[in-house]
């Protein structure tokens, strides 16, 4: 297949990074000590809400109320509670009197109000004993946090007869960002030194295994840089920092993986270090491009959602994507040619490996065992592929039982200080105050009118209670307390029905509710866009790949069925509350609306990270013998060690995430963790050999219009056709020769009667050759 301007394009690339090595390090050290500067502070500038859409009905609302009505939009709550005295003895009103006028005085507070100056049962508990002083911080949420920490120690503890805890929806998002902060912080701490064990394991040697961590380190604080830009054009969420780790590290050891272990068996295999470059950059480092770019279409379709929740892992993804993708093709390089034979320098293994080449290649048992597991999988291919498409389906059962809600303060500790008076407030008073829903009405009407507005709304089906009007100018707030839960489908149902009131003016509705029902609706319209995006961008580049059709499909599919574990044990687990004791969150009994969405973005990028690696391997050994089977457990045996390596340091990433006590972070770290390690060790080594033993050599056919467009533009790895292997490489000949390549694998696999087909190996574990019985010889690669 032609195919022979691939090296020279690369040669040209090999040239550029490995021309002056010292230079290029020198310059990468500068601009991290640059980003670091750049980035600090970062976590400090970001935003802990973003769930709502922002052009909703619901989000102009509450904007409108903010201006016209604060006090019916309180965000900050005094928990009064007067101990054993009642909250109407004098003693006790007349210091929370004092209070609420401390309060009002306070610069940035608007909308004071108490249950002293109003009386409204919805304010008082119902044992007597706690009351609330309720207002509303101005400005936006960083410096209504700023203004929280100011008034905060002023208010809270004891006061006379009574004693204070501040709460509200600021203090919930402000105490969140802290925790998930701190979280973070801890979670690098302990991934770090675990993954640099993990990757000493796997490479033997202390100076490979540095490798993969500077490229990581490299990624997450040029991202925390990028990050700290953003927050000065638009909001950003703060968990999108847990994703910038996650991945920073998850992809530089990926990508560092590959190239590492493909430079160090050209370097086995008696190349010098820049030729050893050239290939590794030509097979491997080709291969991480394609996977870059797979993981950053995943994460860049989160952009098509109004969520900023949602956008900042896209702006955190797609930033850590390239710089890790960046740092293991240019800076990687440049190590490895200072480096050279020194790469394995400290190898932790050479006592224990006796065995010639055991410092510079990958165990050779390990590599027999992923064909030996190839070859298995092969020979009862169809049990295997309906046996796992069977478990996987099964496994995500409990997702078609999913609810979807909104994140409260629930997803908090128990003991932190504004969960414990979210808490007081919940299961004390009436009415559940902070989660009805509030309609506002614009435009010139009598007061008969709004009375018989009034009038309407109560006679709504699902209203438990409506006060005001609160009159402004021409408009009115009524507020609106549902029956049942504030965020129940009969609450969502009441949102719908309250729009559609025939009024004299024009309203709308807002509300923790009416905030669900427009996040649903926001994602349900732009969700087919972020998927056909992935879909049709992925589709595109795996045939790049390999010049297949079916395998692009294949890999979609199969990817998407490599999820479903992740999602029924998202349902069972945290909606659910199973383990909830063990893994320490509140149940609420729904899944926040965004986090599938971003999960699914997530996880299929990672998912397809892998599958690139092991494709790729698959498709450079199937141009070189045309040998269908053979190629598959060839790839298998070249990368399965590696892709279930780079997965469980993954996952050990992802689990140090999900240790967060801030449940979405929990939720995101377990889910994603069981969704890589279900994909590499199921999927990779089951589903995906058995699938294209069972599709046969049709897994390779294309149209003969697509076969010349990939001649053409294709970016598979430069590698010669075999002599025996024609032109049309699709007519997918059935030449004999290509029967021995497969013997060769069987035989490496320990299949029994297939060591008579076996050709001598060469010095660097390669065949050399083998002849057909008709005196046809080809060349078959070998080694581990």
């Amino acid at each position: 297949m032609p195919v022979a301007k691939g090296p020279q394009r690369l040669g040209g690339w090999t040239r550029l990074v490995t021309a002056r090595p010292r230079l290029a390090l020198l310059a990468a050290l500068v601009l991290t000590a640059l980003a670091v500067f750049a980035g600090s502070g970062v976590g400090d500038r970001m935003a802990s809400g973003g769930w709502e859409a922002p052009d909703a009905e619901s989000a102009w609302t509450t904007r409108a109320l903010e201006r016209e009505f604060p006090s019916s939009q309180p965000n900050v709550l005094l928990l009064i509670d007067s101990g054993a005295a009642s909250v109407d003895d004098p003693a006790v009103a007349a210091e929370a009197s004092r209070l609420t006028d401390r309060l009002a005085a306070e610069e940035g507070i608007t909308g004071v109000g108490s249950y002293w100056q109003t009386h409204t049962p919805a304010l008082r508990a119902r044992d007597g004993h706690e009351a609330l002083i309720a207002a509303h911080i101005t400005g936006e949420e960083k410096d209504a946090g700023e203004t929280l920490d100011r008034i905060a120690p002023l208010f809270d503890g004891e006061h006379g007869p009574v004693e204070v805890s501040v709460g509200g929806p600021i203090a919930v998002r402000h105490e969140m960002q802290s925790i998930i902060q701190e979280d973070l912080l801890r979670a690098e701490l302990v991934a770090l030194p675990v993954t640099l064990v993990l990757l000493v394991m796997v490479f033997g040697s202390a100076v490979a295994a540095l490798l993969p961590l500077g490229v990581g380190i490299v990624a997450i604080l040029g991202t925390n840089a990028v990050l700290r830009g953003i927050t000065e054009l638009t909001d950003v969420s703060v968990f999108a920092q847990n994703l910038t780790t996650a991945l920073g590290l998850g992809l530089a050891v990926d990508y560092a993986l590959f190239i590492v272990r493909r430079f160090r068996e050209e370097m086995a295999a008696g190349a010098d270090p820049r030729s050893a470059i050239g290939t590794t950059l030509r097979t491997a480092g080709r291969t991480v491009l394609f996977s870059a770019l797979t993981v950053g279409v995943s994460l860049s379709a989160m952009l098509v959602f109004p969520q900023y929740f949602l956008r900042s892992f896209a702006y955190a993804g797609i930033a850590v994507v390239l710089l890790a993708a960046g740092a293991a093709l240019v800076l990687l390089p440049a190590a490895l040619m200072l480096l050279g034979p020194r790469v394995n320098a400290l190898d932790l293994r050479h006592a224990l490996a006796r065995r010639r080449g055991a410092a510079v290649t990958e165990s050779v048992t390990a590599g027999r065992g992923w064909a030996r597991l190839a070859t298995l999988v092969m020979r009862r291919a169809p049990v295997f592929a309906m046996a796992t498409l069977a478990a996987l389906v099964l496994l995500g059962l409990p997702f078609l039982g999913v609810k979807f809600g909104t994140a409260d303060d629930r997803q908090l500790p128990e003991s932190s200080a504004s969960r414990v008076v979210q808490d007081h407030i919940r299961e004390g008073f009436p009415g559940s105050p902070g989660g009805g829903l509030t309609l506002l009405a614009r435009g010139h009407a009598t007061p008969a009118q709004y009375t018989a507005l009034r009038e309407r709304i109560a006679g709504t089906e699902g209203v438990a209670r409506v006060d005001g009007p609160v009159r402004a100018a021409d408009s009115a707030a009524y507020s609106v307390v549902p029956e049942g839960e504030a965020v129940g489908p009969g609450a969502q149902r009441l949102v719908h029905d309250l729009r559609a009131l025939d009024a004299p003016v024009e309203t709308s509705v807002t509300g923790t509710a009416a905030v669900l029902v427009d996040s649903k609706s926001a994602i349900a319209d732009r969700l087919p866009w972020a998927v056909a995006i992935i879909v049709v961008v992925t589709l595109l580049l795996v045939f790049l790949l390999t010049g297949s059709i079916l395998i692009p499909v294949q890999a979609v599919a199969l990817n998407a069925l490599s999820l479903t574990a992740m999602f029924g044990a998202v349902v069972w687990v945290f909606q659910d509350g199973h383990l909830s004791g063990l893994l320490s969150f509140t149940s609420t009994g729904d899944i926040e609306t965004t986090l599938p969405v971003l999960m699914f973005c997530v996880a299929f990028g990672l998912s397809m990270d892998y599958g690139v690696f092991l494709l790729s391997r698959i498709k450079e050994e199937f141009d070189r013998t045309g040998d269908h089977e053979g190629s598959i457990a060839f790839g298998l045996r070249h990368t399965g060690g590696l892709i279930t390596a780079a997965a469980v340091i993954l996952a050990v990433v992802m689990v140090a995430i999900g240790a967060s006590r801030v449940t979405n972070t929990k939720m995101l770290g377990l889910g994603i963790a069981l969704a890589v390690l279900m994909d590499a060790m199921v999927v990779r080594s089951l589903l995906v050999p058995s699938v294209m033993k069972v599709m046969g050599r049709a897994t390779w056919w294309a149209p003969t219009p697509l076969r010349a467009f990939h001649r053409r533009f294709g970016l598979g790895e430069a590698t010669a056709a075999p002599a025996a292997y024609a032109p049309a490489a699709y007519a997918l000949s059935t030449h004999a020769a290509f029967d021995h390549a497969a013997a060769r694998y069987a035989a490496s696999a320990g299949t029994p009667g297939a060591a008579a087909s076996v050709p001598a190996q060469g010095a660097d574990g390669g065949v050399k050759s083998a002849s057909d019985p008709g005196g046809r010889t080809t060349t078959i690669p070998g080694g581990s």
